[in-house]
């Protein structure tokens, strides 16, 4: 278990507050499980999938009921039907069919993955914390602003809030390279996606009560 980490908490002006919080050594002070986070990250992608690629093998192919001619005596291969694979207009062999990739984790190993992946972000010293702030209508110049005064702008960045809002998220849309997510519902991938990380003052609490267990 690593030691406790304390952060400057800083304004939306890129400035320290003169306030710190403290980095939960049982969250992002642990010895990162790659595996853990491998795991998670392929799981999450693979419920990503639509499952929805179909092609016809010969028995789903249209016609070919009718064998096209006599088994001996023409001098050619003998054929039963022309929606053999092997024929032009045929099924396909080996097509794929329409199935889930559904996977699921445990829950003490997604809380393991995404503990690991925000260690690895603490030790590189790519976690920050933020003020508290929020808007009262959605304007993506305002938080691309914030992002700039934080020189973040051109970081791909993971923004966790303390709660939902919806004018932060309906202003992050057309910002390319950050990311807007609770601090309760967060991925691993959402973490290792993101080069920074930024965490709201109240976000962090709701990290450490919720990974800590």
């Amino acid at each position: 278990m690593g030691e406790q980490v304390k952060l400057d908490i800083l304004n939306i002006n890129g400035k320290s507050t003169g306030d710190q919080a403290t980095l939960d050594s049982k969250v992002f002070g642990i010895e990162p499980n790659d595996h853990a986070i491998w795991l998670a990250v392929t799981a999450e992608q693979a419920n990503q999938r639509q499952g929805t690629a179909s092609a016809k093998n010969r028995s789903a192919v249209r016609g070919g009921g009718r064998k096209p001619w006599r088994q001996k005596g023409r001098g050619v291969a003998r054929a039963g039907t022309i929606r053999s694979p092997l024929w032009v207009g045929g099924g396909r062999i080996f097509g794929p069919s329409p199935r889930s990739y559904k996977t699921k984790l445990t829950k003490k190993m997604s809380r393991l993955a995404r503990r690991s992946a925000l260690s690895h972000k603490a030790k590189d010293g790519n976690v920050s914390l933020i003020e508290e702030f929020s808007f009262d209508a959605p304007k993506t110049k305002k938080l691309a602003d914030i992002l700039k005064k934080l020189k973040l702008d051109s970081t791909k960045t993971l923004l966790l809030l303390s709660k939902a809002d919806r004018a932060i998220w309906l202003s992050s849309r057309n910002i390319p390279h950050l990311c807007v997510r609770e601090a309760e519902s967060f991925s691993t991938y959402d973490i290792v996606n993101a080069d920074q990380l930024i965490i709201q003052k109240d976000g962090l609490k709701k990290i450490n009560e919720v990974l800590s267990k």
